[in-house]
């Protein structure tokens, strides 16, 4: 492998918002929060709104997820305009 052209791979906590569910894993983003774990270490923590703890193909439960008004968002952009008169 070449030097200094592939970017850090670190240990980072992902945290599934839409769940509060928080797990350990790698990554190589640079996210700017930390979060100390379980181990009593400090880690950098990146926030998703869907992981395997919140999908529901993993858990067998159907979840609606709307955390950023994409209805709302959707129906301003493309809804029905009124007819000029």
């Amino acid at each position: 492998m070449k030097k200094s052209i592939h970017p850090e791979y670190k240990d980072v906590i992902f945290w599934d918002t839409s769940s509060d569910t928080k797990f350990l894993s790698r990554s190589t983003s640079v996210p700017k929060e930390t979060m100390k774990w379980e181990d009593g270490k400090e880690y950098p923590v990146i926030k998703v709104e869907v992981s395997s703890a919140s999908h529901p193909f993993f858990t067998g439960k159907k979840m609606f997820v709307d955390t950023a008004g994409r209805v709302e968002k959707f129906q301003k952009k493309y809804g029905k305009k009124e007819a000029a008169q």
